[in-house]
């Protein structure tokens, strides 16, 4: 749905209302009650559910990244080997 924005010609302040494109345009400042005028704004929605945010889509890596070599992480060296002692059953 379509944000719209209005002006209050008596005290001047400005809201925003969510209404659908049909729905006639707001009259009375729910402020002072003053006369609303409707401003000329860049569109604005308000999108819901699922598939409208960037966390929705998987990112692809950028080229910058794919164009480096990627680094394997060392091998870990095995450490000295302990021996298996067991204390003897005499």
């Amino acid at each position: 749905m379509p944000i719209y924005e209005y002006q209050c010609t008596k005290c001047k302040a400005r809201t925003e209302e969510i209404q659908k494109v049909n729905d006639p345009p707001k009259k009375k400042c729910p402020k002072c009650g003053g006369l609303l005028n409707k401003l000329i704004s860049a569109p604005a929605f308000q999108f819901k559910g699922s598939g409208f945010y960037i966390t929705d889509y998987t990112r692809k890596s950028s080229p910058e990244k794919e164009d480096k070599p990627k680094e394997k992480p060392a091998a870990e060296k095995p450490g000295p080997a302990k021996p298996d002692t067991k204390p003897s059953s005499d």
